[in-house]
């Protein structure tokens, strides 16, 4: 239980700016864990600042991400079921705040006018390591925030299916593309499922080949692998997504799996995907089959090497392809990769209703 604080307790002694976690926008943070020794005192006065409204929805699983916006203070949830919703409650300015400087505080780092954003991920306890984005004035008008929950529930494809999220053909494609050892693409908008997909589509991989070792790469741990083998490896200080796939192709992988492919290492997974190490996915933010793979090729041309149309044709064999919004989730499409036609351009077949891919 979590009373509410006192104004002695929201006085926090400020502490020293964290090089890359609280900085310029678009700085990737360098590390941004909260780790749970000593953390206690912090998750409370946390979890007070916040508020029964904001801190039951980190009970529901339903809902996803708790976001507030800087004019109105209004508590709003992504879900699942209903996509985008209004909580109904508001959180004062002031208790916002406290929060904001209460995750500062406990990463060493202070939020104001020079340091106006910070990245987190806040406690195992009450939190369960949500992400946090928030913001301060000068960057906005008031105190706003967005938090990101973990997958609570790792859903099965059969699940999808039973929810609406799938048809049962596209279940069926799925479930045959990880038989194939098919690389797969997840390709969604902000907070469109694709990570939650991407879980399904691990726990199939889990539950059709349990001797399988899986490496699985990611800036953020949301991933959930149960594989009896399997190593997970994160990125941190002086350790890129890039410099991660190249190591996980020492680990004697079956399969590489990456949380979101967002830089350079697009070029490391698709050689990887491409020689030998097949049925792995990944996620990219992307609203159709033809821009996710479009923007693989620009990520990968990050390494100052041309084009790489023929290496994609090759590495991706399957782009899904989530959409989220007010209507909630469902899989708007699948695309199959079926190589280069004349002009040497990607051809891709989608699935029908029927099941044929046209």
């Amino acid at each position: 239980m979590y009373v509410e604080p006192s104004i002695e307790q929201a006085i926090l002694a400020p502490g020293a700016a964290v090089s890359g976690l609280v900085g310029r926008a678009g700085e990737a943070p360098s590390s941004c864990g909260v780790a749970d020794a000593g953390q206690v005192p912090y998750a409370d006065m946390m979890a007070r600042f916040l508020g029964e409204a904001v801190m039951g929805a980190f009970r529901d699983d339903d809902v996803t991400e708790i976001y507030i916006n800087p004019q109105d203070g209004r508590i709003r949830y992504d879900t699942r079921r209903q996509g985008r919703v209004d909580s109904g409650h508001r959180l004062e300015t002031s208790r916002l705040e406290m929060f904001l400087n209460t995750v500062a505080a406990s990463l060493n780092a202070t939020l104001g006018s020079t340091a106006a954003r910070i990245e987190a991920e806040l406690p195992q306890r009450y939190f369960r390591g949500s992400r946090l984005q928030g913001f301060v004035p000068p960057a906005t008008a008031a105190p706003a925030c967005v938090i990101r929950k973990p997958p609570a529930i790792v859903y099965t494809l059969d699940d999808y299916v039973t929810t609406g999220v799938l048809t049962p053909v596209q279940r069926a494609a799925l479930g045959d593309a990880v038989v194939a050892h098919d690389n797969v693409l997840i390709a969604g908008g902000t907070n469109s499922g694709k990570t939650t997909l991407a879980n399904a589509l691990l726990r199939e991989i889990t539950e059709r080949y349990p001797d399988e070792r899986i490496v699985v790469l990611e800036d953020t741990v949301e991933l959930q692998c149960m594989a009896r083998d399997h190593l997970a490896l994160r990125t941190g200080p002086g350790i890129t997504l890039a410099e991660l796939v190249r190591s996980a192709l020492r680990t004697s992988p079956n399969r590489i799996v990456v949380g979101e492919v967002r830089g350079s290492e697009a070029l490391d997974l698709l050689d990887a995907w491409a020689t030998g190490h097949p049925g792995g996915c990944g996620t990219c933010h992307a609203t159709s089959a033809e821009g996710a793979l479009l923007r693989l090729d620009r990520l990968a041309q990050r390494n100052n090497v041309p084009p790489q149309t023929a290496l994609i044709a090759e590495a991706v064999d399957l782009v899904a392809v989530v959409e989220g919004g007010n209507r909630g989730r469902r899989l708007a499409g699948l695309a199959r990769v079926a190589g280069l036609d004349a002009a040497g351009r990607i051809v891709l077949h989608h699935l029908n209703s029927e099941g044929s891919w046209q």
